[in-house]
């Protein structure tokens, strides 16, 4: 992805993409540069910028759209949402000569387009088979973010910012971890930081208050209160938390910091990992940057809770999680958190 977009910064622009994945969010954004790059104004690019959806049209009839000449400037720029829902002709033979058209389109693009393909997640069978087998060397994968605090903490340096590490820490346990999200929450509490001073460095009060989370009632003080094995102390932050957020956004929010809190100690139940530098450590637990300096906590924490715990909260996380998602049955988010601390700590 830094590549293509280095690519694109730099006005090298192919003649044809296909994007596909679930991150929306970033396929707008890189749709948006080559915009940018190909066309002089806005007014340009808003003349000769054509939208189209794949269930309407089909192969041969997306061809011809993509070699019609532009109206007012040398280059035009095509962008198919829901590409991977294009329309199939009526007949097997019609499908093969639509087909044929789009392969012989993609072998030799017209000089005055850019071809925009936007798809959602494509099934790895399916990317082999027509129309997207022909797209191999044009392909772009868009996946869900696996690690949120990375991405996170290199849309802040993008921008020239940097997160402290209990900020980024704060912030990938409030916010979800979609770009779009993360993205635009990086934007708004960037733009209240900024009325502090110069300094571009984003802290934990800044994150807090953007987000509008308590500072007394948050998930760093049920991770204390966790560690103390406080089950009343535990339930009533945690109720705490629900009552800010709402009951389902606030448990949701809850289960998903403490699946990644377990599971980065079970991680650390192994002797061989527990024996290496912090900075090897940090990367196993899937920290970047300043979180490093939370290595220590964890390794505090290993004395605490046993492989077992470990173990243990994390199959009861797993099953509230799903309860939340409308797999299992549950009388209310109270019962359901009441129920996942008695787990955690019984």
């Amino acid at each position: 992805m830094d590549a293509l977009k280095k690519n694109i910064l730099a006005g090298t622009i192919a003649p044809v993409y296909l994007f596909y994945g679930p991150e929306s969010y970033l396929k707008e954004e890189f749709a948006d540069m080559i915009k940018t790059a190909i066309f002089p104004s806005e007014s340009d690019a808003n003349c000769n910028t054509i939208i189209l959806y794949g269930p309407d049209l089909t192969p041969g009839e997306l061809v011809s759209k993509a070699s019609e000449y532009p109206m007012f400037t040398p280059k035009q720029l095509i962008i198919v949402r829901q590409f991977e829902k294009i329309k199939k002709p009526s007949t097997r033979e019609l499908q093969k000569q639509h087909e044929e058209k789009f392969s012989l389109y993609i072998k030799n693009p017209a000089e005055f387009t850019v071809l925009v393909l936007d798809a959602d997640q494509i099934d790895k069978k399916e990317i082999e088979k027509a129309p997207f087998s022909t797209l191999k060397e044009y392909r772009h994968d868009f996946p869900a973010i696996k690690s949120p605090e990375l991405f996170a903490s290199n849309r802040a340096k993008a921008s020239g910012w940097i997160f402290d590490p209990d900020a980024l820490k704060a912030f990938t346990a409030y916010i979800q971890p979609s770009a779009r999200e993360m993205c635009q929450e990086i934007e708004k509490i960037i733009m209240y930081a900024s009325a502090r001073g110069p300094e571009k460095r984003i802290t934990a009060p800044d994150v807090l208050d953007c987000v509008g989370i308590s500072r007394s009632y948050n998930v760093f003080e049920l991770e204390k209160a966790l560690a103390e094995r406080s089950l009343r102390l535990c339930s009533g932050i945690s109720l705490m938390i629900m009552d800010q957020e709402g009951q389902k956004e606030g448990l949701g929010n809850i289960v998903r910091f403490l699946t990644t809190f377990y599971i980065r100690l079970w991680k650390l139940s192994l002797p061989e990992v527990k024996q290496l530098p912090p900075a090897e450590i940090a990367k196993i637990l899937g920290m970047y940057g300043k979180q490093e300096y939370f290595v220590k906590n964890y390794l505090a924490y290993t004395r605490l809770f046993s492989l077992q715990d470990a173990e243990r909260a994390i199959a009861a996380l797993r099953e509230t999680d799903a309860a939340l998602k409308g797999l299992l049955p549950y009388p209310d988010e109270k019962y359901l958190l009441l129920r996942l601390m008695q787990k955690l700590l019984g």
